[in-house]
């Protein structure tokens, strides 16, 4: 009789033990869908809502007018209009200008279009007038985005690169503000139904739909150097004893190379070799550098993984590894190689260095409001780490200070206040073709802008990109 018990009341605590593993399963099941669906909610509704596939933005353009975008000024650069039909158009005052950044609305929503897409159909406005037009079935307005973008600057950007393939980018170094970025060649968002043949026939050849500030990875050529010189200062306390002989052309672990056109600079020290951007100075300067420190630095600077930004954006990439041969880094010191990089992040390299050695996140959006301009969440700026120490930053700042007084950027000299500059003349085909770079901020002692400016094909950064800069400069920051 005892023993009946006994098993029993086995049987019962297994039973029981079995019904609490259960119930705890499913209370966990429970806790991991709601912290799912928080998370969800939180970081990645938007996202999902954004995606072209996605049918509620029809349903939430049924109930909403898409926002406005704005410039810094409350300037509009997109807006939607209404047909004598009643159907709705979005409409683009400055044409082909701002195509790439504030994007495009049709075949496929790019730029501020596109990441803002949620927000532009969404109203945040709780009046009674909003109510009103629910109850009756009339569209309310959508929040509107006001961007960090300087219309006059971009304006300048647009104009000073002509009919010629390039981009501009133009950044704040204190807060990361992107204040212009134009790219070409370029198309009117305005005409997109009618030209979408055309513009998708020439994809290859012209790239019109592609922004080449963010999504155009290139060689960096002579800009490159900064970093190089960098690592170098890096590796070596006594740097500013530096000297090499340069006569226009010279042989470094087997690979031969040559000053631009040839250019013979004699005798030159770091800060000189910088400032006549001496390629043979900086290929002797490769080959006693530490790969594997080299390739840290530059990881540290954002090459080989995705930047600090929501801007969509294509990746830089420096190729040199520990176990790279010597022959890969006399070309790889002077920018050409392997080594690619966009627009965007040689803006945001200059930008750091003006910063002080601090890296911000650039951004394109400032605020978003309602209709009633009521704020309904504020961009702050964000820093992205500190890349350089201080003393660093300052040591690259007068040496880029002396590219302009005294070396390839020497055009930019004439300005009231001091600017600091490194200019490029990038390889990129076996005919010695090069882009034109340039980089660099103003005014050198209490930066507020920070600019890359690059033109395909047209030859040495001097003769094609430093106009360009010394136009946004003066526009920004006057004589």
């Amino acid at each position: 009789m005892k023993m009946n018990k006994k098993k029993t009341l086995q049987k019962s605590v297994v039973s029981n033990g079995g019904i609490y593993a259960i119930t705890y399963f499913f209370v966990l099941l429970f806790v991991v869908m709601v912290g799912y669906y928080v998370h969800f909610m939180v970081f990645e509704s938007k996202d999902v809502i954004n995606n072209s596939y996605n049918k509620r933005q029809d349903l939430l353009a049924e109930s909403v007018v898409r926002g406005k975008i704005y410039g810094a000024g409350k300037e509009v650069l997109a807006e939607t209009k209404t047909r004598g039909d009643g159907t709705e158009y979005r409409y683009y005052p400055y044409g082909a200008v701002f195509c790439h950044v504030v994007g495009r609305s049709e075949h496929g929503k790019t730029g501020i279009e596109l990441s803002e897409n949620f927000n532009l159909l969404t109203c945040s406005n709780k009046s009674i007038g909003t109510l009103w037009n629910e109850l009756n079935n009339k569209k309310n307005p959508g929040d509107s985005v006001v961007t960090t973008l300087d219309v006059d600057l971009q304006k300048a950007a647009y104009e000073a690169l002509g009919n010629r393939k390039g981009a501009v980018v133009a950044l704040e170094p204190s807060t990361g503000k992107v204040l212009a970025m134009v790219s070409k060649k370029d198309y009117d968002p305005n005409e997109v139904s009618e030209n979408w043949e055309s513009l998708t026939e020439d994809a290859d050849k012209e790239s019109r739909l592609m922004n080449r500030a963010t999504q155009f990875t290139y060689p960096p050529g002579s800009t490159f150097k900064l970093l190089t010189a960098l690592e170098y200062v890096r590796e070596n306390k006594k740097y500013e004893d530096f000297t090499f002989d340069c006569d226009g052309q010279e042989i470094f672990s087997g690979v031969k190379i040559n000053c631009y056109h040839g250019s013979e600079h004699g005798k030159v020290d770091l800060k000189k070799a910088l400032a006549k951007s001496c390629n043979g100075a900086f290929a002797k300067i490769g080959t006693e550098l530490n790969f594997k420190k080299f390739r840290k630095l530059c990881n540290s600077f954002g090459f080989n993984t995705e930047l600090p930004t929501d801007l969509v954006h294509t990746n830089s990439t420096f190729a040199l590894k520990a176990s790279s041969k010597k022959e890969e880094m006399p070309q790889t010191a002077i920018g050409q190689g392997d080594t690619l990089i966009t627009p965007l992040h040689n803006a945001m390299i200059a930008a750091t260095i003006a910063n002080k050695g601090v890296m911000m996140e650039p951004y394109v959006v400032d605020h978003l409001e309602t209709e009633e301009e009521e704020i309904v969440s504020q961009k702050e700026p964000v820093e992205a780490g500190r890349i350089l120490k201080e003393k660093e930053a300052k040591q690259l700042t007068d040496w880029m200070k002396n590219v302009v007084d005294k070396g390839t950027a020497s055009a930019l000299s004439d300005f009231d206040y001091s600017v600091a500059g490194k200019t490029g003349s990038a390889e990129f085909d076996s005919k010695k073709s090069s882009h034109a770079w340039f980089i660099g901020f103003a005014p050198a002692d209490h930066p507020k802008i920070a600019i890359a400016v690059i033109v395909e094909g047209a030859g040495s950064g001097s003769e094609y990109a430093v106009p360009v800069a010394k136009k946004l400069f003066k526009n920004y920051l006057g004589n």
